[in-house]
């Protein structure tokens, strides 16, 4: 019985994609290290179909949370996304205009992302990703996602606007780093709402392919790694997230370097392009390639049984 047990474990891992589909067998004379290093040597590179299974496991323990500890998880990670703004922000107040000071204070841009990622809390645009994937194979989840989305997004919001309470509002902070965080959030609403709502959709494109590669890493190390090189791009772009780029915004707004609405003129065409860029670059993306792999593996296998 321990046997079987110990057999239907390593199956479901190696179907989510966490594993090989062989595990080294400990040796009563083979240390710690000799183990873990033959079980880095057994690990496989996981197919689409794996990382998809995955994913929609993911999905189903986010759904079935209550509504209650969404909205506290929405509420940590809006707060916690602050911590891209204020890396950005304070390295920019130490660099000043040195050569570099912006690639060099972009590297800082991860933070939140990196925190909110592997800690678990819930970013509106990585659920661009995860329950759309599941719906796709199980419709019923339709109305959990919209349950998930309507509560996850305010949330972020509001955990976006207590963080710029946080610099604006009080001494925290810097200074000279908060006032360099308003002018993020100025640059970024100074766009047309078309150029917004594209910049979006390439930076709803990077987060949710972030989310998907960290779905199939075998290792808390590779996923930081993942997640810091794509966001480090989405920083270097300025390409608009509608939460990471929140706080800067409503850092300006309550500093009154910007009116109120400036903020939800920019917010709707931010958050359609991360869903469109998300569900339809990503989402769907990912999930016929899945598919196509399974079908393709299908007919393969009844082609050798023909012959």
């Amino acid at each position: 019985m321990a046997e079987e047990n110990k057999s239907a474990a390593a199956e479901e891992r190696v179907e989510s994609g966490w594993a090989a589909p062989e595990e080294p067998v400990a040796t009563p004379t083979g240390g710690e290290a000799d183990g873990s290093a033959s079980h880095q040597k057994n690990l496989s590179r996981p197919s689409a179909r794996e990382i998809y299974n995955q994913v929609a496991k993911n999905a189903r323990e986010e759904l079935k949370r209550t509504t209650f500890a969404l909205a506290i998880s929405g509420f940590t990670g809006g707060i916690f996304m602050g911590l891209s703004a204020l890396g950005v922000g304070l390295a920019l107040a130490h660099l000043g205009s040195a050569g570099g000071a912006f690639i060099l204070s972009r590297m800082f841009y991860p933070l939140g992302f990196i925190v909110v990622i592997l800690g678990r809390s819930q970013l509106f645009t990585e659920n661009t990703l995860y329950p759309v994937a599941l719906v796709l194979t199980e419709p019923r989840q339709i109305w959990n996602t919209l349950r998930l989305w309507a509560t996850v997004l305010p949330s972020n919001m509001l955990g976006a606007l207590a963080f710029a309470m946080l610099a604006a509002l009080t001494h925290a902070m810097p200074a000279d780093a908060v006032q360099a965080m308003a002018g993020l959030g100025l640059n970024a609403v100074h766009n047309p709402a078309s150029t917004i709502f594209w910049s979006g959709v390439v930076g709803g494109w990077i987060i949710a392919t972030a989310a998907w590669l960290v779905s199939g890493s075998h290792s808390i190390t590779g996923s930081v790694m993942i997640i810091w090189s794509l966001t480090f791009i989405v920083g270097l772009g300025n390409f608009a997230h509608c939460i990471a780029t929140s706080g800067e915004v409503l850092i300006a707004v309550l500093l009154h370097q910007l009116p109120q609405q400036a903020y939800l003129q920019w917010f709707g065409p931010a958050v359609a392009g991360n869903i469109c860029g998300g569900v339809f670059m990503v989402t769907l993306l990912e999930y016929g390639q899945a598919v196509l792999t399974k079908a393709d593996t299908s007919d393969k296998a009844s082609d050798e049984l023909a012959a």
